[in-house]
């Protein structure tokens, strides 16, 4: 029969492998800074993946991660929209903590860890949203002022902007709290 012509559910899969699946984990950590549950953030990479594969046919081939990264967003607007009450969170989650050894750490690391992480976590939540997001998206997920900028829909500057002024009104809210 010689070559043939691929389906197009075989250019979809082959478009979806080489564009998407590289990018998965980027959207992972994304989602992850996104949401306050690791299950809301499996799910939104979920629907995302979904939306991608469905529109893979109208995708330009440049630049995959940015296109990926605006369904994202997109899905978790959506998201907001159709919210439906917060879960409690995991109360085994502080039960978890253990130093690198794999040891459990000492009494007094878990209450130093533990009141560090709740000052940072509260100079943190303090902060208006538009910068807690590019923390969680920069400092935390580890993206670019780019990729931030492009979850974000602002400009890069405007990401650079907010990263400087949520940093520095955290390290003012540390020191105020005393030596670390």
């Amino acid at each position: 029969m010689g070559d043939t012509v691929a389906q197009p559910s075989e250019r979809r899969d082959e478009a979806f492998a080489e564009f998407v699946l590289p990018e998965v984990e980027v959207l992972l950590r994304v989602a992850r800074t996104l949401t306050a549950q690791p299950a809301d953030a499996e799910d939104l990479v979920q629907e995302s993946l979904l939306r991608a594969y469905q529109a893979i046919d109208r995708f330009d081939g440049e630049h995959p991660r940015a296109w990926l990264l605006t369904i994202m967003r997109r899905a978790e607007i959506n998201r907001h929209r159709r919210r439906r009450p917060q879960l409690l969170d995991n109360p085994d989650t502080d039960l978890d903590r253990l130093t690198e050894d794999g040891a459990v750490a000492s009494p007094e690391e878990l209450v130093v860890d533990q009141g560090f992480d709740e000052v940072v976590g509260a100079a943190l939540a303090d902060l208006p949203e538009k910068y807690q997001q590019v923390v969680r998206l920069v400092d935390m997920a580890g993206l670019s002022y780019a990729e931030a900028a492009e979850v974000l829909d602002v400009p890069e500057g405007t990401v650079m902007s907010r990263l400087h002024r949520a940093r520095k009104r955290i390290r003012t809210r540390l020191a105020a709290a005393g030596p670390s």
